[in-house]
Formats: C-alpha cells, structure tokens, sequence
C-alpha cells in the first residue's frame, strides 16, 4: 500500500490534541495497518482490551508504581480526544493488534529514583566540601546548554509570525476539519514531521536527554513489529520523536544506549482521571490548558462555536442568569467577527471567551469565572471497570462505597452526616478510615447546624492521585478496616509525643477501630505513666476527654479510655500549681492556654454518662482557688483562674470584684495587673461581654487605667490593646459608650455615691414596660396585650 512504501506510518501527533486524534483516525482508517503501535509504557499491552469495555470511559490514566514502593508511581493520562486513546479504539473495533513502544515503566520509575538519590548526594557532597565545593561546582556542573528544554510548538509558532503557539497550533490543526491539513489524511503527518526533522537539526535533543534512550527502545520495537507483520505498521508518538525513529541506526547502537538502565518492579493498571488533572504536565508532559475546550472540539466537529455557546447559555441559565436565545446569536456573531478581524479560519476559545465576556456576562469576570472553570476546565471524571486489575484494598473500598452510595466526584461537595442512621454512621467510619490511612478523600468541617456529637460534616472531594494513596495502604491490610487498624497500631507505637497518642485514641474512635484501640491505649498508658511533664499532659487530656464523648452515638465502650482520662487529670490537678510558678510571660502564657483547655476537658469528663468518678469537678475547683490566691503565679494566669470559677458559679460577682479591686490596687504594678487583666476578660473567653453587663468590673478596670502612671502607662498598653481589640466591634463599642455615660449612669443611688457603677437592687418599671410593645411584636402578638402579660414579662 502506498502508505507504507516508505517504511513503517509514522503519525506524529499532540499529545491530547483533537485535530491531531481526529487526523489519526483518518489516516489509519484510509491505511488499515496490520499493527498499530503506541507511545507508552509496554507494560501495559495487557490492559488494552479493557478499552473495548463499555464501562470504561475517558478520561483515564495508566497508572505505574513500584510494587515494593506504591508512592512512587507515574501516570500516563489519556482522554476521549488523546491521539493515543484514538488509535486503540481504533485498533479493537478492527480487530488489529495494538502495543505500547515506549521505554518499559520498570526502567521509568527506576531511572526517577536514581536521580533522586544522585541529587541529594550531589548536594550533600556540596555541603561537606563549603567554599571548595562551590569553586569547583563549575568544573562538575552539565553545560547549561544542555539543560535548555525547548518547546517545539513555540518554536513553529515564533517562526510563523505567532506569539501564542495554543492559538497557531488550534488555527493551523485543530480548525482544520476531519483530516487535518487538505484533503490528504497523511499531509498533516508529513508537515509535522518536516518540521520537527528541522527543529532536532537545529536544535539538537534540545535538553531531552532521555529522549535518546527512549527512542532507542522504540526503534527496537519498531524492527521486531516489522519482523512479525512486515512493513504495514503504524506507529502514534509525540511528533518530536518522528525524525528519531525514522533515522537508520544499527540494533547494536540502540541497544548499547539501552545498556545497564536501573530497574524496579513495576505494577500496572488503569486509573479514572478528571479533565482538570489534564491541564497538568503528566507522564506525557503535555498539559492542557482547556481540556473541556478541546473536548467539545473533538465531540463537535460540525458547528462547534454555536453549540459551545449553547453549553455556556446552559450553565448560566442554572446559575439564574438572564441569558436568552437572542444573546447565544448576538455572541455567536460577534465570535465569529472577532475571527475575521484576527484572520482566524474559525473562533478559537478567545474569541468564544470574549464574546461571552461582553454578551453574556456583561463585561464582568466573575460569571465568566464560572464559565472557564465549569467547561473551559471542567470536571468531567473518568471511569474504570471493575475487571481492571487492582490492589485488595482498592476493590475493598470500591464496594464500600457502592454500598454506602457515596460516589467519588471530582467537584467538591459538602456532605451532612447523622449518626443515628446506620448509613450515614457507615460513610463516616469510611471516611475517618480513609484519613487514618492517608487518603484524603474528605476533611471534616465545622456543621452548620447542630453542634451535637451525632453530626458530622464532610468537604468531599476526589482527586486522581487517591488511588495512589490507596495503593500504598494496601500494605497496611487488604480491607480498609484491617489496613487502619495496622496503620494506627503501628502509629501509635512509632509516636512519640503524648499529645499524638491522644489524638490517636480520638480517631480510633471516630473510625471505630475495636482491635487497634487496646493497642494504642496500652502505649498511651505506658507514655502517660512516664511523661512527668504537666504541660503534655494538659496539652493530651482534651483530645482524650473529647472521645468519650463519641461513645454514645457510635456504640463505643470508652470504659478504658475514662480510666486513663481520669488518671491524667489527677496528675495535672497535683501538678500543675507548681508548674505555674515563677514563670515567665510566654511560658505563662502557654500555660493559661493549657488551664483552659484542661478546664474545657474537666467539664466534659464530668458528665453524666462518662463513668468519671464524682467529685471531679470539685477538686479541679480547688485546684483554681489556689492559682488564683498565689501570688508566685503570674497574673494572666491568676486572673484566668478567677474568671473560670466565675463562670462556674464558685465564686461570687462581689468576690470577684474585691479580687480584681485588690490586683488593681496602687500595690500591684502595673505590668501585672495589666496581665490580670487580660487573664480574665482576654483570651476569647466572652470577658467583653462580662464588662458590658457588670459595671463594677468595668468600673474598676476603668478607674485602675486612668490611675496608671506616665512612666508604667507605654509598658501596658500594648497588652491591654491586645486584650481589648479581641472583642467584637460592637462590644467595644457598647464598652465605649458605658465608659463615655461615667460611673452610675444606670446604676443604684449608693453605687454612683461610692464611685463604682453597678446594677440597680430593684427593677425599673418604666423601662420594663418600654419594652414589651417590641416583644409582643416578637411573639406574634401585636399591640394587643394586657396587664396581665406586663406583669409576667416584668
């Protein structure tokens, strides 16, 4: 046949190029090989077939890793419009045979690691040399020449008059209809293969060092497809590579290049992929950056500017956009004149941006915005069918998430869990699993609803490279229950902090992990035992309390996790008295942090319901008292011991008052008082508020400021202004105007007479009865209320 006079078909193509895969299609329609041989790993002839199966669907990714080493891997992604998934289709509707020529992935995944490793000792042996190293670094280093990697496509686009090769390369392939360039199938092959024979004279490798030895292995493949099927043999590469394996070399020479190159046993499958992950440099180093742009190209090869601009009428409209029929022609018009005007054979994608800027989203951006990241992008995810090879671990979670109906989508979604069903409890046992393991599938986050122990909300989102991280879990177990619980067994026995143990006790629970949970509490016990530190334990004790707390609603018995709970608060209750004494500010700071934080914990651990023993709360009370009574311990964290027996009604305003009145004193000086201060109405603990209804308080921190001395006053301010300017705006404001009003403004008699402003002993009638036409209003009441209603509303 004519096509193969000279030699094996060589179609140079763009990697994911639509003109290019619809000009494959063509030729290898008009050539009919005998074999159709592909860029690609050979590793993966075996998973060919599966592209013939009707549950799988571009784009998808050939995935490569290490068996011994499932994180280092490489992805070879391919979509519904790549050449290369073109010419297997092709090749299996025709019932031809189809083989990957690249360099094998055992030699790929290898050859990374070797130069990993050559660069850290490269670096290293520079650090151990210094000045000597760095002298000599000129003489070791490869010509920077070398190193210059250039992009063939800018390079033609350049010499053609183009600065932007995405938009010569679309004007001079992908607009050019089914064929590519006239109306010979091979023209466009021929073209490309002129020209990059031109570039490589020029050129070189052009900083391609390993592109040699992967032409090599193509080269030999190339010999033995001949040897089997004679000279009808199509080959679908990178155009770059064309002039290369259409240069005659000797099998000695090839093989010599091929000689002594690291392996590594590699493993191999199909993975889904997602249009946004094109837009990324991947294994064929060809990023796009309009995948969803070039996949409507390749699906509407007829009329492709109006019915994109129908896609985009469509997202608008859901997004409640006023868009008509009248803006999809006015848009589709004024495309096709901004073309001419370029002297473009069809709009590209500036010219349909442009033209949707200006009709459908009036000029503004952020629609637009939508528009690029929704088709432009998209997030079209790929699928895989159940019969592609896969790690145990992998089916496992595939199930899992059949059964729970929890669809991995590339579009982030959030996603509201009850507990109390059995479903949603399953998905989040699955998700609390999967982070255990590190797959990130979704990250929890603040409900916007209830704040009750039985709700979970969940921000999902799947990314390709998840099944890599699945795939190096699987060395943990073959079911995402053992695997996580071997991982947190393992975990917990490498952690070193108490605090991680803890923390690891918590997502146990989360991930309900019977078997491993004796496993990490006995090292939590053995690390609590031996850590005399009361700052660890402080810092250990709230994630531990936290996890009774999940026993309830997910079925947990936390009976051993109460017991070493309350073990911890014991030890921190004796402890941390002395802990707090003679410190300095940061540390006391730190410390003030810890107090609350094991005050949070203690009121937890004393719930009903926790099997704590009595009396807890009481002996962390006393433990208060004597933080704030000694005087070795600073004041923020005397003062925050205050403000905590405060709340929890063990201590009166009026004693509270005569404290601060007492730390307030002309005695005190002025840096701790100010510390004082901040201990008990700083720290987001709701002090701004406090002051706002208790005037005594205010009044006292009002008096104790204006007394500060000149010289004390430049040394204070910055720790006030840093307490003050954490409340809210309206807070201040109120605080402002109560301080403005003076002392006494709504205060008792006797209160404005001794100069410390409070609340009046009896109830105002005026202004109660001032407020009950507005909550009438509330309580749907109207302006009809009685007496009756006044006097219980006072």
């Amino acid at each position: 046949m004519t096509a193969f006079m000279a030699g094996p078909l060589l179609l140079g193509v763009r990697h994911h190029g639509p003109g290019s895969a619809r000009a494959v299609r063509a030729a290898l329609e008009a050539a009919t090989p005998e074999v159709v041989l592909i860029e690609g790993p050979p590793e993966a002839d075996a998973l060919i077939p599966l592209a013939a199966e009707k549950d799988m669907r571009p784009p998808v990714a050939l995935l490569a890793h290490v068996v011994d080493e499932p994180g280092r891997s490489a992805f070879w992604p391919l979509a519904e419009f790549s050449p290369e998934w073109v010419a297997i289709r092709w090749a299996l509707e025709h019932g031809v045979p189809a083989r990957f020529i690249d360099l094998p992935a055992t030699h790929t995944l290898a050859w990374g690691n070797e130069e990993e490793k050559g660069t850290a000792e490269e670096e290293k042996g520079q650090e151990e040399k210094g000045e000597k190293g760095e002298k000599e670094a000129g003489v070791s280093d490869r010509s920077v020449d070398a190193d210059v990697r250039i992009d063939p496509l800018a390079v033609l686009a350049e010499t053609a008059g183009h600065d932007d090769p995405e938009r010569w390369w679309e004007d001079v392939v992908e607009h050019r209809g089914g064929a590519g360039i006239g109306a010979d199938p091979f023209a466009p092959f021929t073209a490309l293969e002129e020209a990059m024979g031109a570039l490589r004279e020029t050129y070189g490798v052009g900083g391609h060092d390993r592109d040699l030895v992967r032409e090599a292995y193509m080269r030999l493949q190339m010999r033995a497809a001949q040897r089997e099927f004679g000279d009808e043999v199509a080959v679908v590469c990178g155009a770059w590579h064309v002039p290369a394996l259409r240069r005659k070399t000797t099998v000695a020479a090839d093989r010599a290049l091929l000689k002594g190159l690291p392996k590594a046993k590699a493993d191999m499958t199909w993975v889904p992929w997602t249009h946004r992950r094109l837009s990324r440099v991947s294994g064929y180093g060809a990023g796009i950056d309009s995948p969803g742009w070039y996949g409507h190209l390749f699906a509407a090869p007829d009329r492709p500017v109006e019915r994109w601009m129908t896609k985009v009428a469509r997202l608008l409209r859901d997004e409640d956009r006023m868009v008509s029929s009248a803006h999809v022609i006015e848009a589709v018009r004024l495309a096709d004149t901004l073309a001419a005007m370029r002297g473009r054979p069809l709009p590209g994608l500036t010219e349909t941006t442009d033209a949707v800027r200006a009709v459908m989203c009036e000029g503004s951006d952020v629609p637009l915005g939508l528009v690029h990241d929704r088709l432009v992008v998209g997030d079209v995810l790929g699928e895989v069918p159940q019969s592609a090879p896969a790690v145990p671990l992998q089916r496992d979670l595939a199930r899992a998430q059949k059964r729970l109906r929890l669809k991995p989508e590339p579009m982030e979604r959030e996603l509201e869990l009850d507990l109390r069903g059995e479903t949603d409890a399953g998905r989040s046992r699955l998700l609390h699993r999967l982070r255990l393991l590190g797959v990130a599938w979704g990250e929890p986050t603040a409900s916007r609803g209830s704040t009750g122990t039985f709700r979970e909300t969940w921000r999902l989102r799947w990314e390709p490279e998840l099944s890599v991280r699945v795939a190096e879990a699987g060395v943990w177990g073959t079911t995402v229950l053992s695997a996580a619980t071997g991982k947190a067994e393992a975990d917990a026995v490498a952690a070193h902090a108490l605090a991680d143990v803890t923390a690891l006790a918590e997502r146990c629970l989360l991930a309900q992990l019977p078997d491993a949970l004796p496993v990490v509490m006995r090292v939590l016990a053995d690390r609590a035992a031996l850590d005399a530190d009361v700052g660890h334990l402080a810092q250990a004790l709230p994630a531990l309390v936290r996890s009774l707390r999940y026993g309830d609603v997910r079925g947990t018995d936390t009976h051993a996790l109460t017991d070493v709970a309350v073990g911890l608060a014991e030890r921190i209750f004796v402890g941390l008295p002395p802990a707090c004494s003679a410190i300095d500010a940061e540390a006391a700071e730190h410390m003030r942090r810890h107090v609350d934080a094991v005050h949070g914990a203690v009121g937890l651990l004393g719930e009903p319901g926790t099997a704590a023993p009595g009396g807890i709360r009481e002996r962390w009370h006393s433990v208060l008292r004597v933080l704030a009574g000694r005087d070795t311990v600073p004041g923020v964290i005397r003062g925050r011991a205050v403000r905590l027996l405060l709340d929890d009604g063990e201590l009166g305003q009026d004693e509270a008052a005569r404290l601060m009145g007492l730390v307030l004193s002309p005695g005190t000086e002025p840096g701790d008082a100010a510390a004082w201060i901040e201990g008990f109405v700083g720290g987001g603990s709701g002090g701004g508020m406090l002051l706002v209804h208790d005037e005594r308080l205010l009044g006292l921190v009002d008096a104790w400021l204006t007394g500060v001395p000149t010289e004390a006053f430049t040394d204070v301010l910055p720790l006030l202004r840093r307490t003050f300017s954490a409340y809210e705006a309206g807070v201040r404001r109120t605080l402002g105007e109560l301080v403005r009003r003076g002392p006494g403004a709504r205060g008792s008699a006797e209160a404005a007479a001794s100069g410390i402003p409070g609340f009046a002993p009896d109830l105002d009638p005026g202004r109660a009865d001032a407020v009950l036409p507005v909550l009438s209003l509330l309580l749907g009441l109207g302006e009809a209320y009685d007496d009756d209603f006044a006097g219980v509303a006072r």
